[in-house]
């Protein structure tokens, strides 16, 4: 619900100060850079105090607190709004990294490896289902409240329902076992012969793919709200509309993708799944048609639901239980440089690029920057996918599975289909590389 009706709408509420399309990327970058090298002080914390639960807690609580200062600093302050907006924004996602290794260590002993995949799946359909809910519920309201004048008022009431919504969570949160003694803990050897053993590992190639990955899709992935708000002038419930399909279609297709993990593994996924993406700024190109656009939005749903799930339970396959917080913090905080390093070009791209260009005496025009913008995003994917995915492999002993049958799988699971999932087990490492 945080996310629904509070960070989904981050990009929006800047629009309304007038943010330019710099400070947009700016705020999708710096904050979450920063914070990632929160993770390294919260695993450093952890070795310290031993505490692993308490620190999930103090994480998720500033997370919240942080929502007050994002809806009200902006309008108490209205002359440095952008700025103090992006300063609020870069404290939640702090408090949310200080929680995040802490948290991927408690989950990564409390759930087996053979149900990681539909445990994840299970636990992402409602998390989908409620982001969905509440971000239809969020559009509605602004959409009502800019009707009749009361924009501001709107936006104070989202970011206060999270707020709530992000306090109720940190009880439930409480209320989780964690085991006595175990603990995220930072631990850099200092040995180079392990550096450069870790260089040439399969942990190295995957999150070296993710960074770039990141870094690729930030290019333009800020930029959508931009351009939907901003260039084709969406109504807010437009623009609810077109980012629901996307979540809405994660949630109808991710329990598939679960068990396609846990009985074929997650490199097979990631493959497909890396394929489909390039294709998705591509085409914003074709149409602006607020109907086509959806049909856009869903297969994109469709896609960043089986890599998402894949990249995440991939790094549990890849990490040793007692190096777990060390190699989270080091993999997101790439994850996290790749994302500014691509927003900030895409910022760029975004004030440089022409919306017009003469060729052999015929003019081309287009109706905003930000369509170049996609281009590169769309191929700078294709070239991170074909260099890098082929050089990762499995890491479980799994079934094997073509491109046609697992997108079939996907697409059309039939219940006996579903039920031959729940019992067949891994039993073959994955050769199609």
């Amino acid at each position: 619900m945080m996310i629904g009706v509070g960070e989904t709408y981050f990009a929006a509420f800047a629009l309304t100060l007038h943010a330019t399309t710099q400070q947009i990327g700016i705020l999708a970058s710096v904050p979450t850079m920063l914070a990632s090298f929160v993770q390294l002080l919260s695993a450093w914390v952890g070795k310290r105090t031993g505490h692993r639960k308490a620190l999930v807690l103090v994480g998720a609580t500033v997370q919240a607190l942080a929502l007050a200062p994002i809806a009200l600093l902006p309008m108490l302050f209205p002359a440095a709004a952008v700025p103090l907006l992006i300063a609020a924004v870069a404290l939640y996602h702090c408090g949310a990294h200080f929680a995040m290794p802490q948290w991927g260590s408690l989950m990564g002993d409390i759930v087996p490896q053979q149900r990681r995949g539909r445990f994840f799946a299970h636990r992402t359909r409602i998390v989908s289902l409620v982001t969905f809910l509440s971000l239809v519920a969020g559009g509605v309201l602004l959409h009502v409240m800019e009707a009749q004048g009361g924009l501001p008022a709107a936006f104070l009431m989202l970011f206060g329902i999270a707020m709530l919504a992000r306090l109720v969570s940190v009880y439930h949160l409480s209320r989780m076992h964690d085991t006595a003694g175990q603990v995220a803990a930072i631990d850099l050897p200092t040995n180079k012969a392990w550096w450069l053993r870790l260089r040439e590992s399969n942990f190295a190639r995957f999150s070296i793919f993710f960074a770039l990955m990141q870094a690729s899709v930030a290019i333009a992935s800020p930029f959508f709200t931009v351009y939907m708000l901003r260039d084709l002038e969406f109504t807010y419930a437009q623009f609810m509309a077109n980012t629901g399909m996307s979540v809405l279609a994660q949630l109808l297709t991710l329990n598939r993708w679960g068990r396609i993990s846990d009985v074929f593994g997650n490199r097979r996924i990631l493959a497909t799944t890396g394929m489909l993406l390039p294709m998705m700024p591509l085409l914003w190109l074709v149409s602006a048609d607020p109907w086509y656009l959806l049909a856009v939005q869903a297969l994109s749903g469709f896609a960043w639901a089986g890599f998402t799930l894949s990249a995440g339970n991939f790094l549990y396959d890849l990490i040793a239980r007692d190096k777990r917080a060390t190699f989270l913090a080091v993999h997101n905080v790439l994850a996290s440089i790749g994302v500014f390093m691509g927003a900030t070009l895409g910022s760029l791209l975004g004030v440089m690029l022409p919306t017009r260009m003469e060729f052999f005496d015929t003019v081309y025009e287009w109706g905003s920057p930000l369509l170049g913008v996609f281009a590169i995003s769309a191929f700078a994917r294709i070239v991170v996918g074909l260099v890098l995915l082929p050089k990762i492999r499995e890491v479980r002993r799994v079934r094997d599975i073509s491109f046609g049958d697992l997108i079939f799988r996907v697409t059309r699971v039939n219940a006996l289909a579903g039920l031959v999932f729940e019992i067949i087990g891994p039993r073959s490492r994955d050769n199609d590389e």
